[in-house]
């Protein structure tokens, strides 16, 4: 993998191939966990870590797996990572690991990860299939905090736990319920969409 293989798998994980609001994988976990910044970060930084050592990896056993049984493995795989992000949590994090609940187990049923083992690390070289699984968990992460970021300002008046609120603030109720996940996806995915459709037009222009 050269620099410009890696640079263009950046730009579409973190953008044109967004896991999120190109794909629409792993939607749950903006229900889940996005209506506080704290949890979010743990949530997407465990996402981020399983993906990319799944897809690396898949990558590294792809000849060694029977077609026929490839799936099984890959659960196997990323059930392994996620066990031990489960382990870590609780050992070194556990307020955090009792805040998020069953969802860390989840994080074995995001389609993301078998997504980038099936769609790109069953064909590439193990780096290129880690920074793949990187990126894309690097994608999933900056839509989901900013999600993260409004919900718990507009809801709590807090970041990350802290009051930062002006006096006076009245706390919007409906950003604490999860309807405003959606809500908040659903802005995003319009906002983005409108920005390629933009330089899509501009690049037809200038042709």
């Amino acid at each position: 993998m050269n620099s410009k293989q890696a640079k263009q798998i950046l730009v579409d994980n973190l953008w044109f191939n967004n896991p999120i609001f190109i794909q629409i994988l792993g939607i749950c976990s903006t229900l889940a966990v996005t209506n506080l910044l704290s949890n979010t970060v743990i949530m997407t930084l465990g996402v981020t870590f399983a993906t990319a050592f799944s897809s690396w990896t898949v990558s590294l056993l792809k000849n060694l797996i029977p077609r026929r049984v490839r799936m099984i493995v890959q659960v196997l795989i990323m059930s392994f990572y996620v066990i031990i992000l489960d382990i870590l949590l609780k050992a070194y994090l556990p307020e955090i690991s009792k805040s998020l609940g069953p969802y860390v187990g989840l994080i074995i049923t995001n389609c993301i990860l078998m997504g980038r083992a099936e769609g790109f690390a069953q064909g590439n070289p193990p780096a290129a299939a880690f920074w793949d699984g990187l990126t894309s968990g690097l994608g999933y992460m900056w839509v989901l905090l900013t999600v993260a970021f409004f919900r718990e300002f507009l809801g709590f008046g807090t970041l990350m736990g802290y009051p930062v609120a002006p006096k006076g603030f009245v706390p919007w109720t409906i950003m604490v319920m999860a309807p405003s996940a959606f809500f908040m996806v659903g802005t995003l995915l319009w906002i983005s969409k409108n920005i390629m459709a933009a330089r899509e037009k501009a690049k037809g222009g200038k042709a």
